[in-house]
């Protein structure tokens, strides 16, 4: 009598493996294409003058220039652009994590009447171009004095976000509804069930609204350059911009200086992200649950 045969799963193991293995080469040949323009960066923010269009091109500078970084501190107020730049950072982040998360809570835990109706229309506003709004913004604030003043980049952040009141929405609409009705019972009213219960729960989603928003306003260049015009108020983008004209204004582009100090306003946002990029990717995939 013959004996089964006992199935062979090496060619499988084998076939897994070789597809591993190629999806890992794919990933660190684009990792390599998406690395290579900071590696620039960095090597050329170490070179003097000379070694920036040396060919060949030496990516590790055999005298490593350091003194390029404090260079820069010597031609900016650098301190003070970066005070400017932490102080709107750190009110946007309030404003956007106050505001998006007590309307998305109203949304998504609070029943009233024409709610649906005021949902759709917060997510419609989300289809108007930033342009259409630009000059009603600046004649408002222009009216109310806020012209060269911080007040421009802070206050409409207290206002919320149509995409983050989304995205809190949603991941809000996954935490079950018998946690507001126990701490109902308990005696809890709504801004403590908001307080205590919701926003706990919803770190994920909470980290990644503070992520975007601090890497979106750590980076934003294009409202500052519209609203702030002496230098003592000034952010780090508007900073780099003044940098490169004055080395402009030099007659060479010392591209050394810029790469510098772009690498140190970088750092916060490389810094930031790689603490909280597991937090990101959980709070996007829980807030498209529903």
């Amino acid at each position: 009598m013959n004996e089964p045969r006992l199935y062979d799963s090496r060619p499988a193991a084998i076939g897994t493996l070789i597809r591993s293995g190629a999806v890992y080469v794919i990933l660190a040949v684009l990792s390599a294409g998406f690395l290579l323009p900071l590696a620039w960066m960095l090597s050329v923010s170490l070179q003097d003058v000379r070694g920036v269009f040396a060919q060949p091109f030496a990516w590790i500078p055999a005298q490593p220039r350091w003194e390029n970084y404090s260079d820069v501190a010597t031609l900016i107020p650098l301190g003070r652009y970066f005070l400017n730049t932490v102080i709107v950072t750190g009110l946007v982040l309030v404003g956007t994590l106050l505001s998006c998360s007590l309307v998305a809570y109203g949304f998504s835990r609070i029943r009233f009447r024409g709610r649906t109706v005021l949902f759709a229309l917060c997510l419609a506003t989300m289809m108007l171009p930033g342009q259409v709004t630009m000059i009603p913004l600046y004649i408002l604030f222009s009216r109310l004095g806020w012209v060269d003043t911080l007040w421009p980049l802070i206050v409409p952040s207290f206002f919320g976000s149509p995409f983050y009141i989304f995205l809190l929405r949603q991941f809000f609409l996954t935490i079950p509804r018998e946690y507001d009705e126990a701490a109902r019972l308990d005696g809890a009213g709504r801004f403590r069930i908001y307080w205590s219960i919701i926003l706990p729960l919803a770190r994920p989603a909470l980290i990644t609204v503070a992520l975007f928003t601090f890497i979106g306003t750590w980076n934003d260049f294009f409202t500052p350059l519209i609203y702030i015009n002496s230098p003592e108020h000034a952010t780090l983008t508007l900073g780099l911009n003044m940098l490169k004209s004055q080395i402009v204004g030099t007659g060479m582009t010392q591209w050394h200086l810029l790469m510098a100090a772009a690498c140190m306003v970088m750092v916060p946002n490389i810094l930031l992200f790689t603490l909280g990029q597991k937090y990101l990717v959980k709070g996007i995939a829980m807030g498209g649950l529903r």
